[in-house]
């Protein structure tokens, strides 16, 4: 099982251990996720003390401490914010369900590679394109140890991957309380409560997307700025919607975001606008941050499958969780994001626009659009604030 490259790759930033051919958790983390699984968390304070058992059985806290503020984090959420009621959900059911889910942490990365070939889990380094196909079970799975705060994080930052662990979201939501904080956590905890009363079983798939940056035989190259100002070449018909959400469009729509070179953005820090809402309510786009370096100017990321599981309102310092999402339980989105090299914000791109610099503003969409080049229109939906 170890010998496998892209098992390799993966590994050190995984909580499991391998050897020989299996993988598996270390004995003591057995035995913590045992109690966890039967109900013996009954508070937010518990559940940090857990956390941090788990993390010493892991040698995680030595090596990397969390931030500080998590533990009061998890204990103003799950003590403090939550009802009674839902507290005695959450701790009765939930989250010892989300615990025995993480006992089969190793026999579903396991299942995985052995019937994964060219979409095995993987770093997907930057430069180097690659196609992931993951299990909703096994992506709730991780994301369960993102709540637990279990990935290993010395070397991520070597390698320019984003947070993974939830203790920055924790965190900040007791160093400057807001709702929107909050309601980012709750449709993280919505996710939980879907994933363990009715564990979905289809698949989600990560894709880094490159361009070459020099000319290459039978291929289409990174272009340069000439490559705009001199085509000649109509744009496909397509239509603006001054209204409306992008998440809202009909199935089948590919949806690009203007995005941090960081996948995912701050969804997992203080971020509240258009990426971090995405992955609030479609927390199975998480599992990207895991495994996908930043993107250079010439990248794109696309993920195909993610499902929505909550409804909000307002965007920013408004943003509110809304419950649950039910409309057809729709799947099969499209979801691309790409280094924006002008700015995040739309009118500061308009304002920084240079001679010859509009066109590199439209290089990385060029590599989410050539696969769709067989369709005689393009939808796109543009708000205006």
């Amino acid at each position: 099982m170890e010998e496998r490259e892209e098992l390799k790759s993966i590994l050190g930033y995984l909580p499991v251990v391998a050897r020989s051919r299996s993988l598996f958790w270390p004995s003591q983390a057995v035995e913590t996720l045992k109690d966890l699984g039967r109900g013996r968390v009954n508070s937010g304070e518990v559940l940090f003390t857990a956390i941090s058992d788990l993390r010493r059985s892991l040698s995680a806290s030595s090596s990397h401490p969390l931030t500080p503020g998590a533990a009061d984090g998890y204990a103003l959420f799950f003590d403090d914010i939550m009802s009674r009621e839902e507290s005695g959900k959450w701790f009765g059911e939930v989250f010892p369900a989300l615990a025995n889910l993480l006992l089969r942490l190793p026999s579903l990365l396991q299942l995985h590679y052995q019937n994964a070939e060219d979409t095995a889990l993987r770093l997907l380094d930057s430069q180097q394109p690659g196609f992931v196909l993951l299990s909703q079970e096994l992506i709730s799975a991780l994301l369960g140890c993102s709540l637990l705060c279990l990935f290993p994080v010395t070397d991520r930052s070597a390698k320019h991957l984003p947070t993974i662990n939830f203790d920055h979201l924790f965190a900040a939501l007791y160093d400057s309380y807001n709702q929107k904080q909050e309601s980012k956590i709750w449709c993280i905890i919505h996710y939980f409560e879907k994933i363990t009363s009715r564990m979905p079983m289809g698949f989600v798939s990560f894709e880094r997307k490159v361009l070459p940056l020099e000319p290459t035989p039978l291929r289409i190259s990174y272009p340069k700025a000439e490559f705009w100002s001199n085509s000649v070449i109509p744009l496909c018909l397509f239509e603006v919607h001054r209204s409306g959400l992008i998440e809202d469009h009909s199935s089948g729509a590919l949806e690009v975001d203007f995005a941090n070179k960081y996948i995912g953005g701050g969804a997992l820090h203080r971020g509240c606008v258009q990426e971090e809402i995405r992955f609030m309510i479609n927390p199975e786009l998480i599992a990207s941050m895991l495994f996908m370096p930043s993107m250079a100017d010439n990248e794109a990321i696309e993920i195909v499958g993610a499902e929505r599981v909550s409804n909000y309102t307002g965007y920013a310092s408004s943003f509110r969780f809304c419950g649950d999402y039910l409309r057809n339980q729709r799947r099969g989105e499209h979801f691309q994001a790409h280094v924006n090299k002008t700015g995040n914000d739309f009118a500061e791109r308009q304002q920084q626009q240079e001679p010859g610099r509009i066109g590199l503003e439209y290089n990385p969409h060029l590599q989410r659009w050539l696969p769709f080049q067989k369709e005689n229109r393009v939808v796109f939906l543009l708000v205006l604030e």
